[in-house]
């Protein structure tokens, strides 16, 4: 089993354990399973380390990115069958494939904060006036930032001037300027931190979120499936060996062998940086039909509220939660 790497951020194919031999056993079948470098592809490391090793029946095509869109666009085109994607974007693909996708596990909470090289941002409003570097335009980041300056009465583009562009684009620009604002994920926002000692923590998305959302819980990650393309079986098997691999990440008793893992698969750069950022990366595992609906309906209709485009301008109906019982 080898891997090879398809393109500048693409983990190619972990070919895993060939057809198993012998009478009663299970047929194998091939997953194409798709991951984001973040929190999400940070609580799969240790379910890649297992793939690698061919510890599981299914073989395993694995796709890490750092754009949900590609990821997205793959599930589109079929060339995905599990994916990791961000709440919002599971719920367009699910208006757009006419119920073809469902959730089957949140993974992510809130793991988005405002950084200034600066002390002029202690809360919200605050950002009058000021230019915000930010990453995740036309998905959950987008949405949540628009949300949050709206309900503290301002507007993106109007009262605060916000600039998109990628989460290392944002390092750079913080790292070279003199002060600066942004916005960022973990674990790009603990490698700004501690790459530059004058940025500091102005503000916590989920936070400002919990002031204004509702009751609502701010759920950014989840992992769907493209409906038919795989097996229950293969449905159940995937869904234990990811709890268990978002169970050893962030078990505090592991962060060691967690940031190794994180960095022998590049989806941090450096073992420090995951040290300090894997704590902070709210991974959750949440799954079964009743306790989905729980965690996203809220939250899907606030963003439906908010910007109905957002989630494929539908709150999904019932039939986008995998009822999984494990």
């Amino acid at each position: 089993m080898n891997m090879k790497r398809m393109g500048s951020l693409l983990l190619g194919t972990l070919l895993l354990a060939g057809i198993l031999a012998g009478c009663g056993a299970k047929e194998s079948e091939t997953v194409r399973a798709g991951f984001l470098k973040g929190p999400t592809g940070i609580g799969a490391a240790h379910f890649m380390d297992r793939a690698e090793a061919g510890e599981f029946n299914e073989n395993y095509e694995i796709m890490l990115e750092s754009d949900a869109s590609v990821i997205a666009t793959a599930v589109m085109s079929k060339e995905l069958d599990i994916a990791a994607v961000p709440t919002n974007v599971a719920a367009a693909l699910y208006q757009k494939t006419d119920g073809g996708v469902s959730i089957l596990a949140v993974n992510t909470l809130g793991v988005l904060y405002v950084l200034e090289k600066g002390e002029s941002v202690n809360e919200v409003s605050d950002l009058a006036g000021k230019t915000l570097y930010a990453t995740g335009r036309a998905s959950n980041p987008e949405y949540v930032l628009n949300y949050i300056l709206e309900q503290n009465g301002l507007a993106a583009g109007e009262d605060v001037l916000v600039e998109y562009m990628t989460p290392d684009e944002i390092v750079a620009r913080m790292l070279s300027e003199e002060t600066g604002i942004c916005m960022l994920p973990v674990p790009y926002a603990t490698t700004l931190l501690l790459k530059d000692g004058g940025v500091r923590t102005a503000l916590s998305l989920t936070e400002e979120w919990a002031a204004v959302g509702g009751g609502s819980v701010l759920t950014q990650g989840c992992v769907i499936v493209r409906n038919s393309a795989v097996s229950d079986a293969a449905i159940a098997d995937f869904l234990l060996a990811y709890g268990e691999s978002i169970a050893y990440m962030s078990d505090g008793a592991n962060l060691d062998g967690a940031a190794a893992l994180a960095v022998k698969y590049e989806i941090v750069g450096s073992e420090p940086v995951a040290r300090a950022a894997i704590p902070a990366c709210n991974l959750t595992f949440i799954t079964g039909a009743d306790e989905l609906k729980s965690g996203l309906e809220e939250y899907y209709e606030v963003l439906f509220a908010a910007d109905p485009a957002s989630i494929g301008r539908a709150v999904p109906d019932d039939g986008i939660y995998y009822d999984y019982a494990g």
